[in-house]
């Protein structure tokens, strides 16, 4: 399904608009007092010109005394806007948010756009920072990750302030972190997830739910390094802490990745009891776009026990889910898993044509690269079995080249012994034992 074009998003720049000093002026200009009626026993009337020529900026509480001398909201003196604006862009930014949880972020990015003069307005860095998150999360779901990263960037500037908590600052760092892990830079990655998990371990504010979720996008990174136990103790203690605060969502994510771990590891039957039981918790939360990825797991686990018939129903309702979500990545990912069930029982040309239906789903997806690899590998399994040995060729050198951005050796070694049996294929000895060797090199762990 097309996504709607979308214009570059705007640099975030303030409208033109009087300052503190100048709104102080013409308000007690207004209100018919000079500057030394204005400043009363308080103040002398030189602090009072200092401020309206923006000589000094002053404290929160004094603001709070001048607007209560002038009749003023305080909110509106120090920024131009009042709180019930402020109320109101607030109210607009939670209704964007929920936008974004519920899957519609087609929705959620047309009222972060409508949003951005009347965020500007406000004056607060707090809600430039919260909707420059918010826009950069529902973008990164709709694939325009690239596009999220200088969002978040932006955010993680105005976080520096001294108006922001350490459990702010690693929220921002984390969702970056998210970005620079879609994107496939996983070193980058790590070192943000390590910073987050820093700033949120020093405040002194409650972080537990934060920290799981740190921790559960931490142990990809240390999977995607093959360092499966350092990927699976971060797991543990993610579930540790999201069952500390009882929050089901991340209870449901953690078992998710422990589930992934486990089938990295070869432990088929634990990756697929991990995998049932946060598939029933995604179900009690209606979170059905995650129901649809948890099927497709299943579907693959069942596969690698040797159970095709159970694998085949899982994929076809987990490819249904994705469609009716209008999920484009998640049907490839399900059609390709499909792809690969065929291939394995001798069903070639379905295998051909469902792997080039995931690879013209996934086409642009530079945050999908494991599964577009995947598709390219099935599809030049399936050519090579037809003996369309130049076509066969082209997908698995395709393959290594996605594997390569994907930054992930273990990946690779799979393109590799696709070439080797090419290469053998053709009757090239010397070129097959070449691609086999730097397979077992890398020590490949690449499964379904």
């Amino acid at each position: 399904m097309p996504r709607t074009l979308r214009t570059e998003p705007q640099r975030l720049t303030k409208p033109a608009a009087l300052g503190l000093g100048e709104r102080l002026r013409q308000l007690r200009v207004a209100a018919g007092l000079t500057q030394g009626e204005l400043a009363g026993e308080r103040f002398s009337k030189e602090y009072v010109s200092q401020i309206e020529r923006g000589k000094t900026r002053p404290t929160a509480e004094t603001i709070e005394w001048l607007a209560q001398r002038l009749r003023v909201d305080a909110t509106f003196l120090a920024n131009g806007v009042s709180t019930d604006e402020r109320g109101r862009v607030e109210g607009s930014l939670a209704r964007a948010e929920a936008l974004t949880r519920a899957d519609r972020c087609e929705e959620a990015l047309t009222e972060y756009d409508a949003l951005r003069g009347a965020v500007l307005a406000t004056g607060s860095a707090e809600l430039e920072a919260r909707a420059l998150t918010g826009e950069a999360r529902a973008r990164a779901i709709e694939g325009e990750v690239s596009r999220a990263v200088p969002l978040l960037e932006r955010a993680r500037a105005l976080t520096e302030g001294p108006s922001f908590s350490d459990v702010e600052r690693a929220e921002v760092v984390f969702e970056l972190g998210i970005a620079r892990y879609k994107l496939s830079s996983v070193a980058s990655a790590l070192g943000l997830f390590n910073t987050a998990l820093e700033l949120a371990e020093r405040s002194e504010l409650p972080s537990d739910l934060l920290r799981s979720k740190i921790l559960e996008a931490r142990s990809r990174c240390y999977r995607r390094q093959r360092d499966f136990q350092a990927a699976k103790e971060d797991v543990e203690r993610a579930l540790e802490l999201a069952r500390a605060v009882d929050d089901a969502p991340s209870i449901a994510n953690a078992y998710f990745q422990a589930s992934i771990v486990a089938e990295r590891e070869g432990h088929w039957v634990l990756a697929r009891t991990y995998a049932e039981k946060a598939k029933s918790i995604y179900e009690e939360l209606a979170e059905d776009r995650h129901v649809g990825r948890l099927h497709n797991n299943i579907g693959g686990f069942a596969f690698l026990l040797g159970k095709p018939e159970e694998a085949i129903p899982h994929l076809k309702e987990a490819f249904r889910i994705a469609l009716d979500l209008g999920n484009d990545a998640d049907a490839a990912q399900a059609v390709s898993s499909l792809a690969q069930v065929h291939l394995r029982t001798g069903k070639i040309e379905q295998a051909e044509e469902q792997s080039r239906h995931a690879l013209r789903l996934l086409e642009g997806r530079v945050d999908f690269l494991d599964e577009i690899g995947n598709a390219q590998l099935v599809l030049g399994r399936s050519l090579l079995e037809q003996d369309r040995l130049e076509e066969a060729g082209e997908q698995f050198r395709a393959a290594d080249s996605s594997f390569e951005q994907l930054s992930s050796v273990s990946h690779r070694a799979a393109a590799w012994v696709a070439l080797g049996d090419l290469a053998a294929r053709r009757g090239d000895d010397r070129e097959a034992a070449h691609q086999y060797r730097r397979a077992a090199e890398a020590l490949q762990d690449f499964r379904f």
